[in-house]
C-alpha cells in the first residue's frame, strides 16, 4: 500500500504580512495549551507595525520556546478576522484547504509526540529554536478531505462536550456562591420555626432574616451588623490553616504510587481535584512531612498561581506550596476561604503578590453562624458540590478520550485507508 505520511512542507507556505498601518493596537501570544491569548510582554515604546498579521484560518507559532517548555507553542486563529503576533513568531497558511484541513492539521500539532520531536528537534539555542524547515520536514499522515473532516467531528463533539461541562461547574460554582452571600453576607438566611416563635411571629418562618426584621448587633471586627448570637472571629480561629511536604525526589521508590500528590500545578478549570501529576507511594508518605487529607478539603495555593483554591475530591497529600483548610462544615469552609483569599489579594493591589504566608490570614475575620444555620447550609450545598465532583470526573473522562483521539491519528488514518482499498 502507499504510505499516507506526506511531508508537511508540501501543504503549508509562511505568510509575511507585517502590521503597517497599525490598525492592530493589541499583540497576541500563543500559551502551552496552543491557544492565542493577549500578550503578557510589555510592549509600551514598541513599533507595532513591525507585528506580523496572522488572520482567520491561519497559524503562527513562537520558535523559540519549544526547549524551555517542551511544547512548541502554536495555535490556529479560528474566530477574529485578524491579531498580531511578535515578529520573532512564524506565521503561515495551508496552500491547499481542499486536501489538507486546517483543524486536523490543529489536531496533530496537539499531539505529544508532536512536541516531542518538535523538542528532538530544537536547535543549540538556549531557549531551544524550531525552524521553519524543521517544521516542513515534519511527515504526517494526510487521509481524503473526507477522512479528515470524521476525525475532526469526532474530536470536536469530545471537546465541545468537555466546553459544556466547564460551562456547568461555572454555573455550579455561581450558585453555590450565590447561597454563601445571600445567607452570610446578605443575612437573608431563612428563620428558622423556633426562631420565629421565640419573637411571637411564626409566619416568619422560612422567611429572609435581614428583610423580615430579624434581630442584628453591630460587630466592630466586621464593621457592620450582623445576626444576632453569631459572632465575629479570625479565620485561622475558625478553620484550621495546615501545610504539606515533599518526599526526596532523589528516591524513585517514593514516587508513582497510588496517593495523589496535589501541588499547584494541579489546579484546573474545575472546583474539585482529585487527579494530580504526581503520585507518591506510602513510603513516600512516611518518609516525608506531607500529611493525608480527606476528601472536601480546600486547598489554597501559597506559591507559584498564588491563592489559587482547589477542593481534594478524595484523599490526597500534598505539598509545601499550599495550605490545607480543614473545619467541621467543609462547603462553608470552602466559600469562606475564597472571601477571606479575596480579602488578602485586595490588600496587595499594586504590589508584588510571589508568596501566601500564615501571617497574612492575620487580622481577617469571618462572620461564625449559628450550628443550626451552618447544618442547613451544609445540606443545600452539598448537592451542588457532588454535581461539581461528578462533573469533574466526567471531563477527566473526556480528556483522556480527546488524548487517545489525537494519539490515534496514525493509526485511524491507515486503517481507514486500508479498509478503502480492499476489494
Amino acid at each position: 500500500m502507499k504510505s499516507s505520511y506526506k511531508t508537511l512542507g508540501e501543504y503549508i507556505r509562511q505568510v509575511k504580512v507585517r502590521n503597517s498601518d497599525l490598525s492592530i493596537t493589541e499583540p497576541m501570544g500563543i500559551n502551552i495549551s496552543k491557544f492565542f491569548m493577549p500578550s503578557v510582554a510589555n510592549t509600551k515604546g514598541t513599533d507595532l507595525s513591525k507585528y506580523r498579521v496572522v488572520k482567520n484560518g491561519q497559524f503562527a507559532y513562537n520558535p523559540m520556546h519549544v526547549g524551555r517548555d517542551e511544547v512548541l507553542p502554536i495555535a490556529l486563529l479560528k474566530g477574529k478576522t485578524k491579531i498580531i503576533v511578535s515578529p520573532a513568531y512564524v506565521v503561515f497558511e495551508i496552500i491547499d484547504k481542499k486536501a489538507l484541513l486546517s483543524e486536523y492539521l490543529m489536531m496533530w500539532f496537539r499531539r505529544k509526540d508532536f512536541d516531542r520531536n518538535a523538542w528532538f528537534t530544537t536547535d543549540n539555542s538556549v531557549r531551544g529554536g524550531f525552524s521553519w524547515e524543521s517544521l516542513c520536514e515534519l511527515k504526517l499522515p494526510i487521509p481524503s478531505p473526507s477522512i479528515q473532516q470524521e476525525i475532526v467531528d469526532e474530536y470536536n463533539t469530545v471537546v465541545n462536550r468537555i466546553k459544556l461541562n466547564e460551562e456547568l461547574n461555572t454555573k455550579l460554582e455561581e450558585t453555590a456562591q450565590t447561597l454563601y452571600n445571600y445567607w452570610f453576607v446578605d443575612f437573608e438566611f431563612p428563620i428558622s420555626r423556633e426562631y420565629a416563635q421565640s419573637i411571637g411571629k411564626p409566619e416568619l418562618e422560612g422567611k429572609p432574616y435581614k428583610s423580615s426584621g430579624g434581630e442584628m448587633v453591630f460587630s466592630e471586627e466586621l464593621d457592620k451588623e450582623i445576626p444576632s448570637k453569631w459572632e465575629a472571629e479570625e479565620f485561622l480561629q475558625l478553620f484550621k490553616l495546615s501545610g504539606g511536604g515533599t518526599p526526596s525526589t532523589k528516591n524513585e521508590n517514593y514516587w508513582n504510587g497510588e496517593i495523589p500528590f496535589f501541588t499547584p500545578k494541579d489546579v484546573g478549570n474545575y472546583t474539585y481535584s482529585f487527579k494530580t501529576l504526581k503520585n507518591i507511594s506510602e513510603l513516600g508518605f512516611r518518609k516525608s512531612s506531607t500529611r493525608i487529607y480527606p476528601k472536601n478539603t480546600t486547598f489554597i495555593t501559597a506559591r507559584g498561581t498564588v491563592g489559587a483554591i482547589s477542593i481534594a475530591g478524595c484523599k490526597m497529600a500534598m505539598n509545601q506550596s499550599c495550605y490545607a483548610v480543614t473545619g467541621n462544615y467543609p462547603f462553608f469552609t470552602h466559600q469562606t476561604s475564597i472571601d477571606c483569599v479575596n480579602q488578602i489579594k485586595k490588600e496587595v493591589v499594586g504590589a508584588v503578590f510571589n508568596a501566601l504566608v500564615t501571617k497574612d490570614f492575620n487580622g481577617k475575620f469571618e462572620v461564625k453562624p449559628s450550628e443550626e444555620v451552618l447544618d442547613k447550609f451544609e445540606n443545600i450545598a452539598r448537592p451542588l458540590y457532588a454535581w461539581m465532583l461528578s462533573i469533574a470526573l466526567e471531563n477527566a473522562k473526556n480528556e483522556l478520550l480527546k488524548d487517545l483521539l489525537l494519539a490515534q491519528i496514525s493509526s485511524l488514518t491507515l486503517e481507514i485507508q486500508e479498509q478503502t482499498l480492499t476489494p
